[in-house]
This record gives C-alpha cells, sequence and structure tokens, in this order.
C-alpha cells in the first residue's frame, strides 16, 4: 500500500473514529472538505472497494508490529510475547477500533475475509511462540499447540464483541491485558510466571 493510500485512510479512519462508521461512505466523503475528491476516484470504485481497503490497511499495521519485534525469531518466548502484546494494545486504536466491528452486519463477507486473515496470521505466530516457549521450559509441556493457540485467537476476537464489552465501559487496553495475563498464567510453568512476573515489575504494571 502506497504511502498517499495510507495517509488518506488513515485520515478516513479518524473520521470514522470520531463521528461512526455511518460517515464513511464514498458519498459523504465527498462531502468532507478534509478528504480530496481526486484521491477517492484514484483509489475506490465503490463502497465495497473501500471497506477492503480499510482493513486491508488494518491487517497490515497489525503484522508490522509482529515484523518490527521479529516475532519469529525472538528465543524469549514470554519476553516476545510481552512486548507484541502491550504494543498490540497501545496501537489498538490504529488497529481495529470497536468501529470496525461494525463492518460484520454492514460487508458480512468483506468482514469475514478479514477476520480470516487476521487469524491465520496470528495462528502461525502463537503457534511458533508455544512451540519455543515449550522448549525452553517456559510454558508446560503437556500444553496442546493447537489447542491453546486456537484459544489465544478466540479470546481476542472476543474481545472485539462490543456487546459484551461496550466500549464506553471497557478500555481494549484493560481488556487486553487482563487477557494476555489470564492466557500466560494458564499455559507457564513455575518459572516462566516467575519470570513474567519480574517483568510486570520491571515495567511497573503491578
Amino acid at each position: 500500500m502506497d504511502n498517499e493510500l495510507n495517509k488518506l485512510i488513515n485520515s478516513i479512519r479518524d473520521i470514522a473514529n470520531q463521528k461512526g462508521i455511518e460517515e464513511i461512505s464514498l458519498a459523504k466523503l465527498r462531502d468532507n472538505p478534509a478528504i480530496p475528491n481526486e484521491l477517492l476516484d484514484d483509489y475506490f470504485k465503490n463502497d465495497e472497494q473501500l471497506v477492503e481497503k480499510i482493513l486491508e490497511d488494518e491487517r497490515r499495521k497489525f503484522e508490522v508490529i509482529f515484523e518490527k519485534h521479529n516475532f519469529d525469531g525472538y528465543d524469549d518466548a514470554i519476553d516476545i510475547l510481552f512486548t507484541v502484546g502491550r504494543e498490540m494494545a497501545s496501537k489498538f486504536y490504529h488497529l481495529s477500533p470497536s468501529v470496525t466491528y461494525k463492518y460484520a452486519q454492514l460487508y458480512p463477507e468483506i468482514f469475514e475475509h478479514h477476520i480470516q486473515e487476521r487469524i491465520n496470521f496470528i495462528y502461525e505466530k502463537i503457534r511458533v511462540n508455544l512451540q519455543k516457549g515449550v522448549s525452553r521450559g517456559m510454558y508446560r509441556n503437556d500444553v496442546s499447540i493447537e489447542l491453546a493457540a486456537r484459544l489465544y485467537i478466540r479470546r481476542l476476537i472476543d474481545l472485539h464483541d462490543v456487546e459484551n464489552f461496550p466500549p464506553e465501559n471497557f478500555s481494549f487496553n484493560t481488556l487486553f491485558n487482563q487477557m494476555f495475563e489470564s492466557f500466560v498464567r494458564s499455559i507457564a510453568t513455575d518459572e516462566g510466571i516467575k519470570y513474567f512476573e519480574e517483568k510486570k515489575r520491571s515495567l511497573n504494571l503491578d
């Protein structure tokens, strides 16, 4: 995705966050003085393509976090999971604000594709992390890699449920941190939990 399109999508996402997803249509965006009409015409043929590009950009921002921290190459399973998890939480506004979930009702096929792409990506990353953690004694060796990876994904998706977790009552940062700690404690060895507690204290998260 080129830089011009990226900036345009960031501007459109800001409008969605401030005014709601109802404002994100080509017709309404053309009436917004902050959005150049010529760019809309250059990049989007219809509302469906606009939604696809917004969600594609969201996935890319999400994946960049794992690339930035060399998630696959990092040997310390808990440390890298902790680092990436905290960055995901802190940048969630740009990754998948609660307003994005409304696409599930408005564009179900596009949204389903988006979620499946994200699930596939996360599954492979978490599976590698679990294998490393088990091999180094940080995660229990009786943990089912596949089951634990799928449970992590399920918990992450559940955080998008605005009916159970309305954003006006629960910040994503709080929800994610609670989910993350629960997940680590459910699979970690005593050594892993000790390291996790030390990491929290070093970051003043207690």
